[in-house]
């Protein structure tokens, strides 16, 4: 990992569903959509490239199937 990728914590999926994780800026503008798929089982991690993105405070929201979540994400560079 360089000084420009971040990683999202892990989650597991324990039925297909489908999957979005979007990257909020703190006015509440998307910044990137890292999945908007379906997914089969299983453990996932994401990793993003936060190049021309300054430090400061982000948000990740999680949709997957009826679960939902919304974290803050710290970027320091």
């Amino acid at each position: 990992m360089n000084g420009t990728d971040s990683d999202i914590e892990a989650t597991e999926l324990s039925i297909p569903v489908h999957v979005r994780l979007e990257i909020y800026n703190v006015m509440g503008e998307l910044i990137t959509a890292l999945v908007d798929e379906g997914r089969q089982t299983g453990y996932y991690s994401e990793r993003f490239d936060a190049t021309g993105l300054a430090s400061g405070v982000y948000f990740y929201h999680m949709q997957a199937g009826d679960f939902v979540a919304t974290k803050k994400l710290l970027l320091l560079k």
